[in-house]
């Protein structure tokens, strides 16, 4: 046996198995494997590294990894896999027949695994391949006369049968002695492509290109692995998906990104808003964005089908390794996983300044998830910053004011009322006490208390304080002061809320006109009001205006923001609502074709609205059951107008108006609960309407 096979003692902590599938398999997946092994093995924090060749049909990582052998090379045509896999269905065989009873906290089909991988050694199956760095190699098989009847002959169906657990058990047997075990499947549909990317690994890298089926057959890898792993009680373990895309040129080949973005006067969908799709559906993450990793990860074909050797790729399988690495989602942006790194290196060190720093840490990383529409995590990890801040820098300290002042406006957007107002008592406190009871933090804590205060119905009280603040900040500062503006602001939304809707227009127009002037027509808090303003418009019948105001708001956000930032999404998603309303369908088709597929004439499951609005009825129907009044009638009264769209689907729409009126009836109020189902059932009249005229669907 190779001496330094020997030296593979086990690892204190367990390395990552990761499989590399592409549907056409080949040069590309060989070479960005072969590439990232290079890289990793050069790192002792990702030493030693296997790598695998699972395809037996077309084996070529050896021609990547191995140095041409010498004349006194006596290991030249070392076994593989092929004689590996051999071996173990003989041995299996033995012991099927006369298996041990042992003492063992192991299910019997782990334990039969363990006892077969126990007789068979597989370090007579790899070499080491690389002088200088720790990296490993298991071919194929030995390229004799007989290795194509070897490869033909193994039955992985029959495999799995005999023995469901050994492909995984022999997967974790590798990881326990290296960091990375990289293995490189078959491509196409076959058992040993389910073998390779189901049974054995915690990460599966998938290469697609433009061809006809790529994209279908990565995506079919993907379902089938999870669905597989979600089934079977023994196989619950997470997978890890990165998606690479693969272009003649690279990111050159697609320089209007129809291909990545799609192109709804074509009817070509983007591969990116599919991937997007497939992984919320994997993950259960409700908003998800790849842009930071397909902008960094694009992998060049015509690179990797030039080249014998994988150097060519050292740049994107560079790429891939700053969230490979340390296991990153691929919908982690650079910024947030250099962000998850500072926090992981200031949680093991000690003091008052380590403990600031982290905390400092936390609060970016929060603010980077809420604007990503994460606010659970935003919130968790804004309540550790804050306790670290309280405990190293105390109660009236700035940044303590700060954190909190944050964690209350998520909690205030979230619709946790009496946590949203606890906090901003606290904070004005602390405001008062510091800075005195006419600083800006002070009046706009005292501000934020009156906008809770509004929604648990505390109507008047509520008024009494926005309009305290307001006067004070005229006295201060005057009518066009930015603090003027958004307490003005703070106040409309309450009266807007509580239907007094036009005082509300009023002071909204006057908000959104100071803005405009002091900041500009496009700025943040412009755009938030004009939005604000629209949404108020269009609960008073005023359509048109509504629409005017969000489209321009619209095609700002797509400027600035992106059209697939969350800011984006929420103002086409409000523009879709008032354009339903209008009975304006096509429009309604023709702004939601750029973020998300439309296949039919209603929004489908994984349109951004469709999900936000899952999203919020769950959060109202959990609301009910946990008695939260307030809270629920709020929400509901957020929500009695989505109802009404004709784009949500009967069974969400007749879920949600039995909640809804369920709130109002709890309440004791009657002619809301009359009032909704009136505008109900007049807006399904004028669906019909329109239906009516637009002719049967399958005619147009």
């Amino acid at each position: 046996m190779d001496e330094n096979l020997t030296m593979l003692p086990a690892l204190d902590s367990p390395g990552k198995v990761t499989t590399f599938y592409a549907y056409e398999g080949g040069p590309a997946r060989n070479a960005l494997l072969a590439a990232l092994a290079l890289q990793l093995a050069a790192d002792p924090a990702g030493a030693p590294v296997l790598v695998i060749d699972w395809d037996l049909e077309s084996p070529a990582l050896h021609h990547y990894l191995e140095q041409p052998p010498g004349p006194d090379d006596a290991a030249a045509d070392p076994p593989g896999l092929a004689e590996y896999v051999a071996a173990l269905r003989e041995e299996l065989r033995r012991c099927r027949g006369g298996m041990r009873a042992a003492a063992s906290d192991l299910p019997a089909a782990d334990l039969l695994a363990d006892m077969v991988l126990d007789a068979v050694d597989w370090r007579a199956h790899l070499r080491r391949v690389d002088g200088r760095r720790p990296l490993y190699l298991m071919r194929a098989g030995r390229f004799d006369e007989g290795y194509a009847e070897r490869a033909a002959g193994i039955d992985w169906v029959a495999l799995f049968d005999a023995c469901p657990a050994l492909l995984r058990r022999f997967a974790a047997r590798m990881g326990r002695h290296f960091l990375h075990v990289l293995v490189a499947s078959r491509a196409g549909r076959s058992a040993a492509v389910s073998a390779c990317t189901t049974l054995v690994p915690d990460r599966l890298v998938g290469l697609f290109t433009p061809a006809p089926g790529s994209l279908e057959g990565f995506e079919g890898v993907v379902r089938r692995a999870t669905e597989y792993r979600c089934t079977h009680e023994d196989e619950q373990r997470p997978l890890l998906v990165y998606p690479v895309a693969c272009a003649a040129d690279g990111a050159r080949s697609d320089p209007g990104q129809r291909w990545r973005r799609g192109d709804a006067a074509q009817g070509m969908d983007g591969y990116q808003g599919r991937i997007e799709a497939l992984l919320r559906d994997t993950y259960g993450v409700r908003l998800l964005h790849l842009d930071s990793w397909f902008d960094e990860v694009q992998l060049p074909l015509c690179d990797a089908a030039a080249i014998a050797g994988p150097g060519a790729l050292a740049r994107p399988a560079t790429c891939l390794l700053s969230w490979f690495a340390r296991g990153h989602f691929p919908w982690h942006s650079p910024p947030e996983f250099r962000l998850r790194t500072a926090i992981a290196l200031a949680r093991i060190q000690e003091g008052r300044g380590a403990a600031v720093a982290l905390a400092g840490h936390l609060a970016r990383l929060a603010a980077l998830c809420r604007n990503e529409g994460r606010d659970i995590e935003a919130s968790e990890l804004l309540g550790e910053c804050l306790a670290l801040r309280r405990l190293a820098l105390g109660e009236d300290h700035s940044d303590t004011r700060a954190a909190l002042r944050l964690l209350a406006a998520l909690h205030l957007a979230g619709g946790q009322l009496d946590d949203a107002r606890h906090e901003y008592e606290q904070l004005a406190q602390a405001c008062a006490r510091s800075a005195g009871a006419e600083h800006p933090d002070t009046l706009a804590a005292r501000s934020g208390l009156a906008s809770v205060l509004g929604r648990l119905h505390e109507g008047e009280r509520a008024l009494a304080l926005h309009e305290q603040v307001v006067a004070t900040c005229e006295r201060l500062w005057g009518d066009a002061h930015p603090a003027t503006l958004d307490s003005v602001e703070a106040l409309a939304a309450t009266l807007s809320e509580q239907h007094e809707n036009e005082r509300a227009r009023v002071l909204f127009d006057r908000v959104l006109d100071g803005r405009r002037r002091l900041q500009g027509n496009e700025h943040e808090d412009t755009l938030r009001c004009a939005q604000r303003l629209a949404q108020l418009l269009g609960e008073m019948g005023e359509l048109g205006n509504a629409r005017r105001l969000l489209e321009g708001v619209l095609r700002a956000r797509e400027r600035y923001d992106g059209a697939f930032a969350l800011p984006t999404l929420r103002a086409r998603e409000a523009l879709a609502e008032i354009l339903a309303a209008q009975g304006d369908m096509a429009a309604v088709r023709s702004i939601q074709a750029a973020p998300a597929r439309v296949r039919e004439p209603e929004l489908d499951a994984g349109h951004p609205a469709f999900d936000s609005l899952q999203h919020q009825f769950a959060q109202l129907q959990d609301l009910i059951d946990r008695e939260s009044r307030h809270e629920a009638r709020a929400l509901a009264d957020k929500l009695h107008h989505s109802v009404q769209w004709r784009t949500v689907a009967h069974p969400l729409r007749k879920r949600a108006a039995a909640m809804i009126e369920q709130v109002y009836l709890q309440e004791g109020d009657k002619d809301a609960a009359l009032a909704f189902n009136r505008n109900l059932v007049s807006s399904l009249e004028g669906a019909l309407f329109q239906s009516g005229h637009d002719g049967p669907p399958m005619l147009r």
